[in-house]
């Protein structure tokens, strides 16, 4: 099942490709233990700076769990509980790697798509991409951490207006409505997230680090905060030879070269 889920570093870029075009990319259970090895290997590689998560084939992003298993895997409660414990293990993968996670789409991005799209800290996507979360045409309720993921991604409102609804968002609503940062033409969307992700990738890890944790933990309450944590995190930039390099890098009138340490 590895040939579903495709996977490379290159230039400081760790891919992660859903291979399942002839189903539009929908994910079995096989192929989501593979993502979630996939993405911890990516984490731990310090040549990886910057994580890219896409689907192949051109005409979906992921669709999603794929429910032809269901009967086979979800029919009993033990089956039930392992099969939502390796779903919820990629899609908290993504969600909580330490590196910036960027979703490159093309294409439909629908339901369980919605969720990995929204669990990555960026969304690119093509002009001909369309968006939905058909919930409540299949009288089913969207998970709790998919829900907060959107929420945070677009807000409660207009989190609720599509999960009411269920209706399908063309590339032009997701990006007035924040559902997506960028939207570029279908020939030049690779391009573009290649070229995006090294923009992240040629600055300072540890200062990207930090920024990508706080601010997660600041979209909680404040009296969650973990002050400590927080305060580690800023830390490390000051202490580390980056900042010393891009110091300099600033004074020199150059190009700073960061090392991750």
């Amino acid at each position: 099942m590895t040939n579903k889920i495709l996977s490379e570093v290159k230039d400081g870029i760790g891919w992660i490709i859903y291979n399942n075009p002839e189903r539009r990319n929908a994910v079995s259970l096989a192929m989501a233990e593979k993502v979630t090895e996939v993405i911890s290997d990516h984490s731990k590689n310090d040549d990886v700076r910057v994580v890219v998560v896409r689907g192949e084939g051109g005409k979906s992003f992921v669709a999603g769990q794929d429910i032809s298993e269901f009967e086979e895997l979800r029919s009993t409660p033990d089956g039930i509980e392992r099969y939502e414990r390796i779903t919820n293990g990629m899609y908290d993968g993504v969600r909580h790697c330490p590196k910036p996670v960027i979703a490159m789409i093309e294409g439909y991005c629908m339901g369980g798509g919605m969720a990995l799209a929204c669990a990555c800290d960026i969304r690119i996507c093509s002009d001909n991409s369309i968006f939905a979360i058909p919930a409540g045409r299949l009288g089913i309720g969207y998970r709790p951490n998919f829900t907060r993921w959107v929420v945070e991604t677009v807000g409660g409102p207009t989190a609720k207006e599509i999960l009411f609804t269920a209706r399908r968002y063309d590339a032009v609503e997701a990006l007035k409505i924040g559902l997506v940062n960028r939207v570029t033409s279908a020939d030049e969307l690779a391009g573009y997230v290649k070229e995006y992700a090294n923009l992240i990738a040629e600055n300072a890890p540890i200062s990207v680090r930090a920024s990508k944790n706080i601010v997660n933990a600041v979209s909680n309450s404040p009296g969650e905060w973990d002050m400590e944590e927080m305060q580690e995190l800023i830390d490390a930039c000051s202490n580390s030879e980056d900042y010393l390099e891009g110091r300099r890098a600033f004074m020199e009138k150059r190009s700073p070269k960061f090392n991750g340490r």
